[in-house]
């Protein structure tokens, strides 16, 4: 275990499940990541081990099949797996996001349907907010929800959603003027419904239809996609929580924990970004020694680590903030803003180090320098955080004059 990122106060549990995830990460993700992700190709044989670990159950209460652990080990292990390769993090990102959800807001019987087998891994999550149109400002969602006897009947497009393909379950944000009359603030007016449906492409159920992945850039491997809801019929026991018009608040407080989790995810890349510069530094030589004893390589590897240290130490205050039952959404924004700027900047350095050979795709670091855009961008963008940092310290030091 190397010295940079140290979590101090963990228990031996929590050691002993890092600890886990590490080796399995060094042995079964890192030897075979690139090739994979050079290929677009889905990582069923590492799902199928963290599926084995109980990874997908890490957070689901005891009582429902799971390990009942808290954000903060399972933000540990998303740091040490987006340290392998950051799409494999992405898969179960989603997940929790719904398990998070179902644990927080919905009725007991959505709790027995969906948490045990959501914890074997059985039943894969995905969540949906975002629309073509759309991008960071979710009041504009068009996507609507109708009543229609003991049913709703869903149309609209949804986009980006990860694990679109392979889930079994989304939890998918509509409008529902339903019993909020004209006028109504519209994230009063939105609800979460679970929609359950088969893996694959295509016309999934009657009524929604998952066109296919979506080409990207870099975080490959796992399946992103559209989600075209025509017509689509949900029961009305599948509102989350039994209540219309709540869908907001509970996306956004799974928002909370996909911010730690992709702070955690920076961490991680940036992380294994600076273990290949400060390998590659030492074996590298110019001018008659390794690039390593050059001191502006030197102020490079400093400046690396210091990032390292810095956005882990945000992430784990987040994380522990949220456990704690306080208001976090503070502390997450930072997390997320500090810890994928960070990322960016400690990947661009080791790509740096690397040289012309950093543009070779023999090499690692080309991967990590297309995937650490992603991060900039997701769960809100850097633009995005530092709006909800303002408002919130424009509450905590309110002028008093």
């Amino acid at each position: 275990m190397s010295r940079l990122a140290q979590t101090a106060g963990l228990t031996d549990i929590q050691q002993e499940i890092l600890a886990t995830v590490r080796d399995f990460v060094d042995k079964e993700i890192i030897p075979v990541a690139t090739d994979l992700e050079h290929r677009d190709e889905y990582p069923q044989q590492i799902v199928d081990g963290l599926k084995e670990l109980g990874l997908f159950g890490l957070m689901i209460p005891e009582e429902y099949g799971g390990l009942g652990e808290s954000l903060l080990t399972y933000a540990l292990c998303v740091e040490e797996i987006a340290r392998g390769w950051m799409s494999v993090s992405g898969i179960i990102n989603t997940h929790f996001i719904v398990a998070y959800m179902l644990k927080q807001h919905g009725t007991q019987e959505q709790k027995e349907t969906f948490l045990p087998r959501m914890a074997a891994g059985e039943v894969r999550g995905a969540f949906s907010m975002s629309e073509p149109g759309l991008g960071s400002d979710v009041s504009a969602i068009t996507s609507k929800g109708v009543k229609d006897g003991d049913e709703y009947v869903l149309n609209g497009q949804k986009m980006w959603l990860t694990n679109g393909g392979t889930s079994t379950l989304v939890a998918v944000l509509c409008r529902s003027d339903e019993g909020h009359p004209e006028g109504t603030a519209p994230h009063k007016s939105m609800t979460t419904f679970l929609v359950e449906k088969e893996p694959g492409f295509g016309e999934v159920r009657p009524g929604l239809t998952i066109p296919g992945k979506i080409d990207k850039m870099g975080y490959k491997g796992v399946d992103t996609t559209e989600l075209i809801m025509d017509g689509l019929r949900i029961p009305a026991n599948r509102v989350l929580g039994g209540v219309t018009g709540r869908g907001f608040y509970q996306m956004m407080d799974g928002v909370e924990v996909g911010r730690v989790n992709v702070a955690a995810r920076g961490c991680g890349v940036a992380q294994r970004a600076f273990e290949l510069g400060v390998s590659y530094a030492q074996q590298r030589h110019t001018f008659g020694k390794a690039i390593a004893q050059h001191q502006a390589i030197q102020f490079k590897l400093a400046e690396m680590a210091t990032k390292v240290e810095a956005a882990h130490a945000m992430m784990v205050n987040a994380a522990r903030k949220k456990d704690s039952g306080e208001r976090n959404d503070l502390e997450a924004g930072m997390a997320k803003y500090l810890a994928s700027e960070y990322c960016k900047e400690v990947v661009e350095d080791a790509f740096r180090i690397h040289g012309g050979y950093g543009f070779s795709k023999e090499y690692e670091i080309e991967r990590l320098y297309r995937e650490a855009p992603m991060l900039l961008i997701g769960e809100g963008t850097a633009e995005i955080q530092k709006m909800i940092i303002g408002r919130r310290l424009l509450e905590e030091y309110r002028f008093q004059g």
